[in-house]
């Protein structure tokens, strides 16, 4: 599973974004997230600065491992106005899925540079270890609030790792009313993109040179150059959040947003293939995936909270749905209990189901009389984009220290399963594991100072 070519698709990487790189993220939490994401404005946030350190380690069974690093930094200029500044780090390695499926046989891949080649044993996932990257991402919002009960709020981010920089602004209007019971908001967000894969952007469907294919080296060298378009590539983004927040009473409160995105540009993964196979299950070539250059999506949020005797719950879901026809629902919830007044426990449950995009396929058929046998415009075997469920379970625990000081771990487990979208499985691929189970522990410790 590659965590990083595909910014905002759903899958393990959620779990990773522990400073989001949007505004557009606030409209959706709830008060006392675990992350670090979101402005403090309370009567507790220190007078000056306020420091936040944080280290996660999230490491996928057999496939790829991560270690990240926060620091967020929150100053007041006045009491109404304040400045949060966010630093990340993050260190990605381990071995990626390519989208190929299982064989009998052993497979040879070409590396995405061209560069060399490797091998996958009979019966083994075809899995690419060479997967290694760092990301560095800076941000910056500020706030303001005016004596009429209006709040505006303003935002710049940067990222950039090996292949790919992102580049956005953001800002929101909010407003409450109704003796401050109720508040309404509108953000907005774009964010600019640029991809410039290793090895160049493979042409959408074009079959994979192997050197085993060649008789020489030159030879293969033309054939791989004849299967790129080109080098970097542009994504832009343009984001829409309308939302609203009601107190039903002393202990309970009500969140809902609407969330509309909308895509233009390079959204394909230069990284991944699909398995050409015939009528008996066995592949004959790889072809480099393509998916469409726009993309618009939707989204319904509800999240009701309340205040226990010695504690907080808060239930949420989640809707989304885009013209790629990938529709998922996520469940949500955490239950905190504080044994003493510096001391608490909390228990995280999600669950998230998934529809396949309409062109995804976990491989390609050979069609009698046509070569190479797919005259669609649009493929992908990433599974990101698959028919899947997941769930996570995780437990926290926060010491606070006085003096604006607080200690907190957590650790978490994951599991994700994919599923076959109804995709006619030929010959040995039917006895073959398809969709492995992926499994993934979180564990990250955090300081306020």
């Amino acid at each position: 599973m590659q965590l990083k070519r595909q910014k905002g698709e759903t899958n393990i990487a959620a779990a990773l974004t522990l400073a989001g790189s949007s505004l557009l993220a606030t409209g959706a939490t709830y008060a006392g997230d675990d992350n670090l994401n979101y402005p403090d404005n309370s009567a507790e946030k220190a007078t000056d600065w306020q420091l936040e350190a944080a280290l996660m380690f999230y490491g996928e069974q057999d496939r790829v491992t991560t270690l990240e690093g926060v620091l967020l930094a929150k100053g007041e200029f006045d009491d109404s106005s304040g400045l949060d500044i966010k630093l990340v780090f993050d260190s990605l390695s381990g071995a990626s899925a390519t989208g190929a499926v299982v064989q009998q046989q052993s497979q040879t891949l070409t590396r995405p540079s061209g560069n060399g080649e490797y091998q996958i044993a009979a019966g083994e996932q075809v899995l690419d270890d060479s997967f290694d990257d760092k990301r560095l991402q800076l941000s910056a919002d500020w706030y303001k609030l005016f004596e009429n009960s209006w709040q505006l709020t303003g935002g710049v981010y940067g990222s950039r790792e090996y292949d790919y920089t992102s580049l956005g602004v953001n800002g929101a209007l909010e407003h409450s009313f109704n003796k401050n019971n109720s508040t309404a908001s509108l953000a907005l967000a774009y964010g600019l993109d640029t991809i410039d894969p290793v090895g160049g952007r493979p042409l959408p469907l074009a079959t994979m040179a192997r050197r085993v294919d060649y008789d020489s080296e030159t030879a293969f060298r033309q054939a791989f150059e004849a299967s790129r378009e080109g080098g970097s590539d542009h994504k832009q983004t343009l984001d829409l959040l309308l939302g609203f927040t009601q107190v039903l009473n002393r202990r309970w409160l009500l969140q809902g947003n609407y969330g509309f995105s909308l895509v233009k540009g390079y959204q394909t993964d230069p990284y991944k293939v699909l398995s050409l196979v015939d009528n008996l299950g066995v592949t004959q070539s790889y072809l480099y995936e393509s998916r469409p250059d726009s993309r618009q999506k939707q989204s319904l949020f509800l999240l009701l909270k309340g205040a226990l005797d010695r504690g907080v719950i808060d239930l949420s879901w989640r809707y989304t749905f885009d013209d790629w026809q990938l529709d998922s629902h996520t469940l949500e919830s955490h239950f905190r209990h504080y044994f003493s007044d510096g001391f608490y426990g909390q228990l995280h449950l999600r669950y998230y189901r998934q529809s396949a995009a309409s062109f995804y396929r976990p491989l390609l058929h050979y069609k009698e009389g046509s070569m190479p046998g797919y005259l669609a415009e649009f493929a992908s075997a990433d599974q990101r984009l698959g028919e899947l469920q997941a769930y996570t379970v995780g437990v926290k625990l926060g010491h606070k220290l006085g003096e604006g000081r607080e200690l907190s771990y957590r650790l978490e487990y994951y599991q994700q399963q994919g599923e076959n979208n109804g995709t006619l499985l030929p010959g040995e691929l039917g006895n073959m594991q398809l969709f492995p189970r992926l499994r993934a522990v979180i564990a990250q410790l955090s300081y306020r100072f």
